[in-house]
């Protein structure tokens, strides 16, 4: 329940602080007086975008904030959920804007998003305005009153759950069927590719080794030249001239003088070292001299292997083997999943299928459900639309079968016809605009009563009625209040103004800093004098005091 609404500079409003009442409450006062502007601050607070225009001409700063008893609704999950300090018997919203357009919205002093306080203002306030009567026009409002009535929340909700999993389903079975496809247009031409990569008997760093075998083939007689003259050098033994046997000459040189000379026998060792070391070499390079043959049909073959690598390289523009063996991997992967494609087919097909069936199955159950409440509601529309002067009112509720969606396989229609010999059409087509009231009130006051809503709010629902009709809407108004609810009127007809059990005037005032709009609780007398001046215009007569009296008498 809405105990009190605080609002700061918001359009006309430099400050209102007004305290509401359990049971009905209405709001009454003349056009332009400030009750759309209230109303206006409500939505902005329970989530709407704001708007730096709604900010009083001059501040910089719009505060509205409203105090809410909801120790009769069982809310504490949601502050749980969301980490927000719970105080059930004062929860409070409130909104701030400043004038760079920019708002804050808090939740017991806790800042929220956008979107947290949305979903909490929609489980506190229901506000229905003239605009709405135009959802009359769509299926999803439609539905979703016969799903309110059908009480079929957890049932729809487990739906939901399962068609998301099959669209889910549905969509990933496109996508492979998408990929098979153009991956069959592809196997040939992947299969050309990973046989060329194959057949080049690729492996790390063969390139490398290679190319310095080609570069030994193509310059033997170079190495073998230089072999030849290196070993000259080094043995020489037709002449004596060659390093190994000098130094072996200057080792005996060394070893006479040990006796006479010990400080020279560790260079004459090192010296006999190089000399072992060279003569090593030596034999080495003797060997690789013999072993050094040019083969030019080895020469041909590496250089064939190496064109092959080269063109590899620069098809498929890599600079390494390595690259081309992980483009033959990536391709041996790809024809992998082509050759299992039918076995992922056929298991997503399986899946899918099994999928839908469990969805058109829950949605039957959902339809059974429907189909029972639309009889609820028939029912429940004719005992409350009879009674608001439409006697002779056929209403029924179409239910026709459709493709399956997010909410079901049903589209509903509300059918409605005034007048005997007149065809059942949608409501929307055929009702007049004091007729979709009526049956707006009627939806809404059914739908209250299977829907804990702390407080609802009717903006001049009443619009297009007048007389005994007001005064039957307004009862009804009075008794979706008596059921632990709170219902609030803005409205221009006395006949609902007098049902109210507290009373509102908003009225301007003229101030020295301008037209402001105030919101004042009406006593017995002040309430007797607006009734009488919404029943008689701006001149009240002892008729419509009198008449005024007699409405209050009603109640």
């Amino acid at each position: 329940m809405l105990r009190q609404l605080y609002i700061s500079n918001f359009t006309l409003i430099d400050t209102l602080d007004i305290r509401f009442n359990p049971g009905f409450s209405v709001i009454t006062g003349e056009t332009g007086a400030g009750k759309s502007i209230i109303l206006g601050a409500i939505n902005l607070l329970l989530g709407q975008r704001a708007d730096s225009k709604s900010l009083k001409a001059d501040c910089s700063k719009c505060v509205i904030e409203a105090h809410f008893d909801i120790s009769q609704y069982d809310m504490r999950d949601f502050f749980v959920s969301n980490d927000i300090d719970y105080d059930a018997a004062d929860c409070i919203l409130r909104r701030e804007l400043n004038s760079s357009g920019k708002s804050r919205a808090f939740i017991n002093d806790t800042p929220v998003s956008l979107n947290t306080i949305r979903t909490l203002g929609q489980q506190l306030v229901d506000i229905h305005s003239q605009h709405q009567n135009l959802a009359l026009n769509e299926d999803d409002f439609q539905l979703k009153t016969v799903d309110i009535i059908a009480q079929d929340a957890e049932l729809l909700n487990e739906y939901r759950q399962r068609f998301t999993a099959y669209k889910s389903t549905k969509k990933e079975l496109s996508r492979l069927q998408a990929e098979i496809e153009e991956s069959r247009k592809n196997e040939d031409f992947m299969r050309f590719q990973h046989k060329e990569l194959t057949d080049a008997n690729l492996t790390e760093g063969i390139q490398e080794e290679l190319e310095r075998e080609s570069e030994k083939l193509s310059h033997v007689e170079d190495i073998k030249t230089a072999l030849y003259a290196t070993d000259a050098i080094l043995n020489a033994d037709d002449c004596g001239d060659g390093v190994l046997n000098k130094i072996k000459e200057a080792i005996k040189l060394l070893d006479n003088l040990r006796n006479i000379y010990g400080d020279i026998t560790p260079l004459a060792e090192r010296l006999e070292s190089c000399y072992i070391e060279l003569k090593d070499i030596t034999d080495e390079i003797s060997s690789e001299e013999d072993n050094i043959e040019f083969d030019p049909a080895r020469l041909d073959e590496i250089n064939g292997q190496l064109d092959k690598i080269y063109t590899l390289e620069k098809k498929h523009q890599l600079t390494t083997v390595a690259e081309l063996i992980d483009l033959r991997k990536t391709i041996e992967k790809q024809l992998s999943k082509i050759e299992n494609y039918d076995a992922q087919l056929a298991e997503l097909e399986k899946l899918e299928k099994l999928q839908l069936e469990k969805c058109i199955d829950m949605a039957g159950r959902l339809s059974a459900v429907r189909q029972e409440a639309a009889k609820t509601i028939e029912k429940e529309m004719l005992g409350k639309l009879v009674p608001l002067g439409i006697p002779n009112v056929r209403f029924s509720v179409n239910i026709e079968n459709k493709e399956l969606s997010i909410n079901g396989c049903d589209k509903v229609t509300f059918l409605f016809s005034a007048n005997t010999g007149l065809p059942m059409q949608p409501v929307s087509h055929v009702a007049s605009g004091g007729e979709i009231a009526r049956v707006m009130l009627s939806l809404k006051a059914m739908i209250s009563g299977a829907v804990k809503l702390p407080t609802i709010i009717f903006d001049e629902i009443d619009t297009g009625v007048s007389g005994k009709i007001a005064e039957k809407m307004g009862g009804i108004m009075q008794e979706m209040a008596s059921a632990e609810r709170q219902v609030i009127s803005i409205t221009h007809l006395p006949q609902i103004a007098a049902r109210g059990a507290t009373h509102y005037k908003v009225y301007k005032e003229e101030t020295e800093t301008g037209t402001k709009s105030r919101v004042q609780v009406l006593d017995e007398k002040e309430r007797i004098y607006e009734i009488a001046q919404m029943l008689s215009g701006t001149e009240v007569t002892d008729a419509a005091i009198n008449n005024a009296k007699e409405l209050l008498k009603k109640i």
